[in-house]
Parts: C-alpha cells; structure tokens; sequence
C-alpha cells in the first residue's frame, strides 16, 4: 500500500486524493447491482471527505450509503493511489453504531462471539430444535427455512448446525503426530459450528505430515462480523483477549494455521489497523501477524504436501476455485490452493474467480440481502458455465453465500468444499 498507515484515517486527504479516473467503479461490487454514483467507491469518499469536514449530516440517508459497501476491497486493488477504502468506511460504521446503536439481533449474535460458553449453549439449542423450522440437507451441511420470513427466506440455503463444535469434540488441546513439528489451529467459527469436516480434514492432513497440532480452546472470534459492522467494543475484547492469548503459545508453535480467509486477514491485517490509534496494541498485533498464515499457504510453502500428493491417485471431478476477497486482495494468496488441489483434481477456472461473491457482513446477509442475493446471481452462473462438479474456496463465509447463489438455480448440481476437505480426500486415495 503506497500510503502509511498514520494517513489512512485522513478523511480529507483521502477525499482530495480521489482523482476521477473511475478505474474503480467497472470492479465495484455494490455499484454493480445498485449503478449509483452515491454508491460506489468514489462516491463513498467523496461523502466521508464531506462528513469530516462538517458539511454532511450522519443521518439515516448517509447510514444506509455506507452500510452499502461489500468491503470487498476490488477499489483498493485497482486503485492507482492505493486509497484504503474499505478501511474508511469500518470508521465510518463505528460512528454510525454510536449514533444509531445497533440492530438488537446483532447485538445479540456479538455477544454470542464474545463468549464462546454462551454460544455453545446456544447452537446447541440450534441443533435440538432446527428440524422445527428448517429442513436439513446433510449431504451439503444446509438447510431451508419452512416458513417464509422477513430474513428467513424459504429459497434461501443456510447453513445447518451441528450437534457438537469441532474443538469440544477435541477435549484434548495438543493432538499428537510425532513431536518433530507443532502448529497451533484457528478455526473460525463458522468452521467450528456448521461446516467441522474443514477442521477435521486439517487434522487428517496433519497426521499424514507428521505435524503436532495445538487446538487453541481459548480462542474467541476473530470479530470481523463485528468490526465490519462497526461494533468496536466487541472487537476490541476478541482482538486484545486472541492477542494475549496467542502470546501464550507462540514460542511453542512455528505457526498458527487458519482455514479461512477472512480470520485470516482479520487477525494478521485488520487487528493492526484496528489498533493505529494505539501504540502498545499494534505492536503486538504486529508481532502476533507474523506467525499467522492461511492453511494452504503454510501448507503449500512450509510443507512437503504437494510432493506426497503427487504420489495419489488422480480424482476425476473437474474444480473449479473461487478467490475470497480476503485471500487474494489482502493477502496476495491464490496460487497456493490451486498448487495444492490441481495435483489430484482437474481445476478448471471460471470467468472471473476473483469476482465477489456477495457476501458482505451482517449488515448484507440480513437487512440488505437483496444486494448480496443480486451480488451472488453472477458468481453462480460463472460456476455453472465451468461444469465444475465442486467449487472449492478457503473461507466459510463464501461457502455460505455461494451455496445461496447456486440453491436459486435448481439446474446447478455443483457442491462446495474447501481445498483442505478436497486435499484430505486426496490423501486418502
């Protein structure tokens, strides 16, 4: 990024430095299925640039503006001055929580996420009572509301819940594969709640590599859902507890590995943004970020993996992958799962894998799912073109919107699976 991260939070300079060029408005997913100029990425400065300087009022016409955004980051990759856009507007948002609070069933879903007790009890009560209101599909970790709510689509697929998370299942926190090496797992939760064969299909990778791994069971939400959403004072409790936490066990591991994305970048990106106010914090986020990887990145890079996978059998369905925003445009990490997977499969890719699949936050996945919905039309009938019988992605969040896109289509028969579930499958052949 060409500016430092002290000017990042200059509303005025950002505004001044927004040259009309437009590069950006082709590759923006909001102002791709709402063509207003208002909502679009020199539209979003323009109006913070003004809100700073006093000239424009943070009143429910300005929310609904910023709340718009997918913070997908395609304006940052494209912009010729690099302006950090996205991380504007998760300034924005926090103002506006402040001013207008929070919807009372996000509030409740944070709390959730700052005490991992609270919400093991509660999907626990999800998983006893969903058959009431949902129909399972098991073959695809989903399922379908039986009553059309306002939120609660009928078309729509969510995901289901399981009966047990994956680390209460795993009572003990080392699992051991030898002792020569030892790594320590986030798992999202996500992950740990709905789709648990990513965590388990990790752990089968790392036997086969002869790896030790830490379950973290101390670990909290990495708060993205949060700070997306403006919610700073849950941020600010994951963030500090994980950062301390991980500074436990941090000389004892050579990483920590996470399946996902967005975690991902939270923890070795947004934590430090999060914290350029404070000093002493950002430092440890900063020391914390360079033990954390992507799974298939420390795998492909740190590991023998794609050597012994060569010595498999070649599995016959055709994959194709989809590039989560926070993998490839925050962490520059896309070749490294398809090094991964195209030893055993036949990767096809799509039109555009770096498209958006719309999921956007919390804020996008309720009120204004209609965006992400019309966001994720594209994307599935991209899938559909390729004739992939898998699409594979390394974030949950992605898997989720992506299984909704392609659930509207009936035609669509692909399924998802994250690459380290395809590079488990492939071990075992």
């Amino acid at each position: 990024m060409d500016k430092k991260l002290e000017d990042i939070f200059s509303f005025e300079t950002i505004a001044d430095d927004c040259v009309k060029c437009g590069k950006c408005i082709p590759v923006c997913t909001i102002h791709n299925v709402n063509a207003d100029e208002v909502t679009s990425p020199r539209g979003f400065i323009d109006l913070l640039g003004a809100y700073k300087r006093g000239n424009l009022e943070l009143d429910k016409t300005a929310k609904d503006i910023f709340e718009s955004c997918f913070l997908c980051t395609n304006c940052v990759d494209v912009c010729p001055k690099s302006l950090p856009t996205d991380m504007i507007i998760e300034q924005a948002r926090n103002d506006i929580a402040q001013k207008f609070g929070i919807a009372w069933y996000k509030k409740t879903f944070f709390t959730l996420l700052r005490h991992r007790w609270l919400n093991d009890i509660a999907f626990k009560l999800g998983y006893t009572f969903q058959t009431c209101g949902f129909k399972i599909q098991e073959e695809t970790n989903s399922m379908h509301s039986r009553l059309s709510l306002p939120i609660l689509k009928s078309d729509r697929t969510l995901p289901s819940l399981s009966k047990t998370s994956f680390l209460n299942r795993h009572k003990e926190e080392l699992v051991e594969n030898g002792g020569k090496r030892k790594v320590a797992v986030f798992i999202g939760c996500l992950a740990n709640y709905n789709y648990k064969e990513v965590g388990e299909s990790l752990l089968e990778i790392l036997e086969t590599l002869g790896i030790d791994a830490f379950l973290a069971h101390d670990q909290k939400c990495c708060s993205a859902p949060a700070y997306f959403t403006g919610d700073f004072d849950t941020v600010d409790a994951n963030a500090k507890h994980n950062i301390a936490y991980f500074e436990s066990f941090a000389k004892d591991v050579e990483a920590v590995i996470v399946p996902e994305a967005t975690c991902s970048a939270m923890l070795k990106i947004d934590y430090e943004h999060y914290f350029h106010d404070d000093p002493a914090w950002k430092a440890r986020a900063q020391s914390m970020s360079r033990k954390i990887f992507m799974a298939t990145e420390w795998l492909h890079n740190h590991t023998d993996l794609d050597k012994i996978l060569a010595t498999k059998e070649k599995d016959s369905r055709l994959v194709t992958y989809h590039d989560p925003c926070h993998a490839r445009k925050m962490q520059g990490i896309h070749q490294e799962p398809r090094n991964l997977i195209k030893q055993n499969y036949n990767v096809v890719e799509m039109r555009d894998p770096n498209a958006c699949c719309g999921f956007g936050g919390i804020t996008m996945q309720s009120e204004k799912y209609h965006f992400a919905k019309a966001a994720g039309t594209p994307k599935a009938a991209m899938i559909k073109e390729t004739k992939a019988e898998v699409v594979s992605a390394e974030c949950s969040a992605c898997r989720m919107q992506i299984n909704a896109s392609m659930g509207y289509d009936k035609e669509i028969t692909t399924v998802f699976k994250n690459p380290i579930e395809l590079i488990a499958e492939a071990l075992k052949n």
